[in-house]
């Protein structure tokens, strides 16, 4: 039913999967000129042009998903995003100063130096060009559908990777598919992100737990095959979230052991997964690191407290 496009990005995990079918195009790519092109080339493949799509659909607020959904949009396509990534993709800047604001304390207190907080926190500033805001036309709720090629697709809120993040499920000859962004990736273990509250002062979500939970929910299902947000098609669904699944266990044994030898600090638990990670990858390292804590701390395998002004997390008594 989706035809695939290849779109290049200027982040690490490489070109995007966009999907034609019909005139829905969903997860665009970057809001840059390369990924324009390369756009424009692949609907040229199929005879059509940038007008020649009705409507984009979003699947979350990630750059190298949305950013070309405003030029699209300018070419006369509505766009179809949950509520919360619609309100993220209006204004992208906004969003990434608030993110901002909160992590600089947030790392600062978890025991990395505020220097260095500010610096990391800084980078994501470099692909605003890339992530312009855009105007959602049409906001689906969890469960709700929307049409696509005489298809209907059903809207499901996920959990983990993105704030708002959406799969659109739909069957087609008898097999049940799913588009599912960067929820489920081939070869690729999905990196739980960080998020800051919902509302200003509110409580953090734990989104490694969340994450666990919403792959699990999915494993039940008997889907057939995934079409993600990078690489290949996902031809065993069931069997690659059993990978993820087990990646993640592996990791959080590996965190307990960390937190086993001492009180240590979510930076220290970084440093002793990942050996020379630069800078430009700590915010990824500090999101596995808070994230696998979270999950033994939803276990009641370990604890956090205060010391000096800096949490630590040690074994539960």
């Amino acid at each position: 039913m989706f035809t695939r496009f290849s779109i290049p990005t200027p982040f690490q995990v490489g070109p995007v999967n966009a999907y034609l079918a019909g005139r829905t195009l969903v997860d665009p790519g970057p809001g840059s000129e390369e990924a324009w092109a390369a756009l424009l080339d692949e609907l040229e493949s199929q005879d059509m042009g940038p007008t020649d799509i009705e409507q984009v659909l979003v699947t979350h607020a990630h750059p190298d998903h949305f950013g070309l959904a405003k030029r699209l949009r300018e070419e006369g396509a509505r766009i179809v995003a949950s509520p919360t990534t619609a309100e993220i993709i209006a204004d992208f800047e906004a969003r990434l100063d608030y993110e901002q604001s909160y992590f600089v304390d947030f790392f600062e207190t978890h025991g990395m130096a505020r220097s260095t907080a500010e610096t990391i926190t800084d980078l994501p500033e470099v692909f605003l060009n890339v992530a312009p805001g855009v105007e959602t036309d049409t906001t689906l709720g969890d469960g709700e559908t929307v049409e696509v090629a005489d298809t209907q697709l059903t809207a499901e809120a996920v959990q983990g990777h993105a704030t708002g993040e959406t799969i659109f499920t739909y069957e087609t000859d008898g097999s049940q598919r799913a588009l599912v962004g960067d929820h489920v990736l081939p070869d690729i273990t999905p990196n739980p992100l960080l998020q800051p509250p919902a509302d200003d002062g509110g409580e953090r979500p734990r989104v490694l737990p969340a994450f666990n939970r919403s792959l699990s929910n999915l494993r039940e299902r008997e889907f057939d095959r995934f079409l993600p947000g990078h690489r290949e098609e996902i031809t065993d669904p069931n069997g690659r979230i059993g990978e993820i699944l087990s990646a993640h266990e592996e990791r959080t044994a590996n965190v307990l052991e960390i937190v086993e030898n001492g009180p240590t600090t979510a930076v220290e638990v970084m440093e002793e997964l990942f050996d020379d990670l630069p800078a430009t990858e700590y915010f990824s390292g500090m999101s596995e690191a808070v994230g696998h804590l979270d999950v033994l701390d939803e276990r009641g395998e370990v604890s956090s407290r205060e010391q000096g002004g800096v949490v630590v997390w040690e074994v539960a008594e």
